[in-house]
Formats: structure tokens, C-alpha cells, sequence
């Protein structure tokens, strides 16, 4: 008996030890599914071909799911910045402040005093210079330190030696971007609307989606959920499901869906009126750009995804026309805009709740092969900056083929 039982006591113990090491995997999972950015590379996961998935899974979490540094997000658009003003935002996990000076010229800091870490944008900007409201130090437009009103006369301590870290800076076609990182020449270039010259976007709509940047880009790129998240009688319903066929080609750093008529079921078009032919472009590292031409006039689509942290993204949806007669249908279309993006927002929020418990995902092909390009561009694109050579596409011209 007193054998039995040792046997008995041993055996427990042991599944006790095993209960308790699945237990913790279980949590341990589950704290990696709580940060997006923890997650293995998505070439990795079952279902994703490219030869080298084992060697993804064992690259380093920061160079997979972070998002690229070396590149320009979209930051706001310019009518939201009027001169003499700034605005504060918080960009790749970093707290921006933008302004416009006197003289019209934008600029960005980091928002944060270096006395007592206080918001910048919480204090005052006359035009050239910004107070801290915290303990009145002032910074000029290029971050230096211009005063520091507690210093008494004759203390050796120099205000100029202080300075407050900025950020590179453009505005383009209405449009201002940040850049992060330290050599603006050798990244992919802000995009230019083709057509439209300086014109500032006819509208612009912004959404803050709860995912993280990667599944963000994958959603805006996705040609197949249309039917079944963008269900109404102005675009598609899920009767309408269709084969397709896309003709695709390496464009810089990214890929271009070559110009074609849109498909029958996607209503919105017939609108523009005439032969409509549409072109979309995508590039690193988050920006798509949709432009369609119905005979003189032209239309196109900027959507620029940027990184608020490694759980949020903000997605902001630029359009510009030529044709007059949609300026009296701006409502209409702010309305249709707005419709579509907060349903895609719904949708992520619905796929946030799966996401939470780390499953692995699966791509295929030709549906999701616009996603693993998209791996496929950031990966190379980390590690030609790392190695210090040129970038090489890895996208190849294809035709895709599809039912949405």
C-alpha cells in the first residue's frame, strides 16, 4: 500500500507539473497577444509562402511587426494647422508637437520640455517662440532654448544649450509629413497626386482604428471583404460577388494594380459618369493611392495609414476632383467616405477580439498576396537600411485573381 501510494503521490505531482506549465504558456501567449507588436512575423504563420518563413520566425520581434522609423507618415492636413497655431499628436509612440509660425512655415518638436518633461503644446506659441506653461521656458521654432525666466543675472548657465529634439517636416499638396529617422533623401518620396499640381485635398476624413499598424495596412489592401463589410445599395452586396482579374507590377517601393475599368459591382464609380479607368498604387510604408479618370476629368483617393502606438492607428482618407459638380455634392460624399471608413473601423475592433489570443494566420494566394508583398516590402526595406545597400523590390509582376 505504502508503494501504491508513493506511486499514487508521484504521479500527481507530475500532472500538477504539467497543468502547471500549460497554464503558463497559456498566460504567457496570452501577455504576447496583448502586444501587437510582440506578434512573430506574419510571412511566418501557416499558410504564407517565400522560402524563408523559418527564418522570419526567428528574426527579432522589433524587426517584424514595429513599424518602418526611416520613412514620412502622414501627420495632418494643413487646414487643420492655421498659422500661429500648433497641434499635438502622438506619432509611432511619440508625443509631436506641429505648428505654423508667423511666417506661415511649419515645423515639429518633440513635445516635451526637457526641464520637467511637461506637454509643450499645454503652453502658449506666439507666432516664434513656445512657452512652456510649467515654468515659462521658451523654445524657438528650431528647438533651442531661448530663456529661462529663473536664472538671475551673472549665473554662467546658458539657455542655448538646451535644445528640444525636431523632427523633418513637409508640406505637400496640402498635406504635412513627418519624417523619423536620420536621412530623409534615401526614403521612398511623399506621394505626389498626379494632375492637381499644389491643390490641397477637396476632403479630407480621419478614423482612429484599435489595431496595430500591420493589420491596418492589411485591411486597407484586402480585395475581398468589400462584399461582406461594405454592404450597402450605393456600393456592393454580397450577391454581387464576382471573378476577377488584376494585372499587377513592381512600382518604387511598393506595387502598382495596373489601370483598368472598375468592376461592374462597385456603383460608386458610375457617378463620375463616362469610361472610367482607375489605377492604384501602394508604398511603403502605409500609403495607398487610388486615381481614376472618366474622360476630362479626374479623381484620386490618398489613404495614409499612420502608427499612434502599438495598438492604434489613424487612418486619414484624402480626395481631390476636378469635376465642379461634386463640389455641391461634398455632403453627400463626406457622408459615403465616413460610412466606409467606420465600417472597416468596426470590423478591425471585431478582429481585435480574435487577435487578443495570438492566433496564427493563414494568407493565400492570389486573395491575400497583396499582404505578403506588403511583408515582403517591409522586411527588405529594414534590412537594406541595416546593410547600408539599395533596396531591392521583391515584387513581381503578376495577374491576381479573385471573387469579391
Amino acid at each position: 500500500m505504502s508503494d501504491n501510494s508513493d506511486h499514487g503521490s508521484k504521479a500527481q505531482r507530475s500532472l500538477i507539473v504539467s497543468q502547471r506549465r500549460e497554464n503558463s504558456l497559456t498566460r504567457d501567449q496570452m501577455i504576447a497577444a496583448r502586444k501587437p507588436e510582440e506578434v512573430a512575423a506574419p510571412e511566418a504563420v501557416s499558410g504564407c509562402r517565400g522560402g524563408d518563413g523559418d527564418k522570419a520566425a526567428k528574426t527579432p520581434i522589433e524587426d517584424t511587426a514595429a513599424p518602418l522609423r526611416d520613412v514620412w507618415y502622414y501627420a495632418t492636413p494643413g487646414f487643420r494647422l492655421r498659422r500661429g497655431r500648433m497641434l499635438a499628436k502622438v506619432m509611432l509612440g511619440e508625443p509631436i508637437l506641429i505648428g505654423r509660425d508667423a511666417e506661415d512655415r511649419i515645423f515639429a518638436l518633440r513635445d516635451l520640455c526637457p526641464h520637467r518633461g511637461m506637454r509643450l503644446s499645454a503652453g502658449r506659441f506666439d507666432g516664434r517662440e513656445v512657452e512652456c506653461c510649467y515654468h515659462g521656458w521658451r523654445f524657438d521654432c528650431g528647438g533651442r532654448c531661448t530663456r529661462i525666466p529663473s536664472l538671475v543675472p551673472g549665473q554662467a548657465f546658458r539657455p542655448d544649450r538646451i535644445h528640444v529634439r525636431t523632427y523633418p517636416v513637409q508640406e505637400v499638396q496640402g498635406n504635412i509629413w513627418i519624417f523619423f529617422g536620420e536621412n530623409p533623401a534615401e526614403a521612398p518620396q511623399i506621394p505626389l497626386i498626379d494632375g492637381f499640381g499644389r491643390c490641397s485635398p477637396n476632403l479630407v476624413e480621419s478614423v482612429i482604428f484599435s489595431a496595430a499598424i500591420d493589420h491596418a495596412v492589411v485591411g486597407l489592401m484586402d480585395p475581398a471583404h468589400g462584399p461582406f463589410v461594405h454592404r450597402a445599395w450605393w456600393w456592393r452586396s454580397r450577391r454581387s460577388i464576382h471573378r476577377k482579374a488584376k494585372s499587377f507590377v513592381p512600382s518604387p517601393f511598393g506595387f502598382t494594380m495596373s489601370r483598368h475599368a472598375p468592376s461592374n459591382n462597385s456603383r460608386a464609380y458610375r457617378l463620375l459618369g463616362g469610361a472610367p479607368q482607375t489605377e492604384i498604387v501602394f508604398r511603403l510604408p502605409s500609403v495607398r493611392v487610388e486615381h481614376i479618370r472618366a474622360g476630362r476629368h479626374v479623381v484620386s483617393n490618398l489613404t495614409a495609414i499612420t502608427p499612434i502606438d502599438g495598438r492604434m492607428t489613424e487612418i486619414n482618407h484624402c480626395i481631390y476632383w476636378t469635376s465642379r459638380w461634386l463640389g455641391p455634392l461634398k455632403p453627400f460624399v463626406r457622408h459615403y467616405v465616413r460610412a466606409f471608413l467606420h465600417q472597416d473601423r468596426e470590423i478591425m475592433e471585431r478582429q481585435q477580439k480574435g487577435l487578443c489570443f495570438n492566433p496564427p494566420l493563414t494568407l493565400i494566394d492570389d486573395a491575400d498576396t497583396q499582404a505578403k508583398w506588403y511583408y515582403r516590402l517591409k522586411r527588405e526595406y529594414r534590412r537594406a537600411r541595416a546593410e547600408g545597400r539599395a533596396f531591392e523590390n521583391p515584387v513581381d509582376t503578376r495577374i491576381l485573381e479573385w471573387r469579391s
